[in-house]
């Protein structure tokens, strides 16, 4: 694996180009200003109505009716929600897709799975920070910048690859390190991550770990402490330098700990099951049953929400929480 960094760009590939980012969320608003403190020619495709119209005005970037934006535009950057993406497409960008157009997504959900089909004879290209939008802008603004993604579906025009990288490089993604993948790999990686270790795996562990504890008859407050809590410290560390660092950074005891429990957890069982989950990500089974989830009305989503934000270390937390003014959850867009 090769790590692509600014000497191998490109840094013409971009000149002259008309940028649209259509949203302006997490990952959109970080693009647009990267892209335009960059020198590169951008604008912003949102709705009328949207919130978002005034905060990106007020920021100094063009904004227009997404239509109008990639109509305009030579590069098309797709950064709404995977379960809008496909409307947004067909609605606003399919008709303005002109021959040597390019089409750019930050997560290849949508055309791996082929909610959306571009026509043959533009490029479609994924170009993906590995970061919260809000970190990519604040480490750009110190000169610094996140590891980043790319990935070409289609090389319409011969550029693709060195246009995505030029992109990229435009993030700041190249000053960290930028390594090319497939739309396939990063999608079902991505997703796989998020259900098997991340979200999925983390919350039912910590959530098992919590109730184990409260059924035993310790008081909540310390199985919240033991079992949530703590588990930024013990990421943080993992985090910043690897397994090996985390375990030479605790106790000798809950290194022991580590060894001997982990594996009693994690069973061949567990593993299968991982591999079930996979086969379901690879098959598109999840994919499918997602959108067609949204599609009907999101009322399964919505339970399980309803009933998971009603879970007794939910209600812990919170008062736990107290305590902690130099906690700030940030509420939900």
């Amino acid at each position: 694996m090769q790590i692509l960094r600014e000497e191998h760009v490109d840094t013409q590939a971009l000149a002259g180009r008309r940028i649209a980012i259509l949203g302006y969320g997490s990952q959109g608003h970080a693009h647009a200003l990267n892209l335009r403190d960059s020198g590169c020619d951008v604008r912003v495709g949102l709705r009328p109505r949207s919130a978002r119209w005034d905060e990106a005005l007020s920021a100094g970037l063009r904004v227009m009716a997404p239509a109008d934006a990639a109509a305009e535009a030579s590069l098309v950057m797709m950064l709404v929600p995977d379960t809008e993406a496909r409307t947004v497409y067909e609605q606003f960008v399919r008709e303005t897709l002109t021959p040597g157009k390019a089409l750019y997504f930050a997560h290849g959900f949508n055309v791996h799975f082929e909610f959306i089909t571009p026509p043959n004879d533009v490029d479609v290209a994924l170009v993906a920070p590995k970061s919260p939008g809000h970190r990519l802008r604040e480490l750009f603004v110190e000169g610094a910048g996140v590891p980043g993604l790319i990935a070409v579906h289609q090389n319409a025009t011969g550029r693709a690859r060195s246009d995505a990288l030029a992109y990229a490089h435009a993030l700041g993604c190249t000053r960290a390190g930028v390594i090319e993948t497939s739309f396939a790999e990063e999608t079902e990686t991505d997703l796989f991550g998020e259900q098997a270790v991340l979200c999925g795996g983390v919350t039912a562990l910590v959530q098992a770990g919590f109730e184990t504890l409260v059924d035993a008859g310790y008081q909540p407050e310390m199985a919240y402490f033991e079992c949530l809590h703590e588990l930024k410290l013990i990421v943080d560390l993992m985090y910043q330098g690897g397994l090996t660092y985390m375990r030479h950074s605790i106790s000798d005891t809950a290194e022991y700990g580590d060894y001997t429990a982990g594996p009693r957890l994690v069973t061949e069982e567990t593993r299968n099951t991982m591999r079930v989950i996979l086969k379901e990500i690879q098959s598109g089974d999840f994919a499918r049953a997602w959108m067609a989830e949204q599609a009907s009305g999101g009322k399964q989503f919505e339970a399980h929400r309803n009933g998971a934000s009603s879970l007794r270390i939910e209600h812990v937390g919170r008062e736990l929480r107290e305590m902690m003014p130099f906690l700030k959850a940030r509420a939900r867009a």
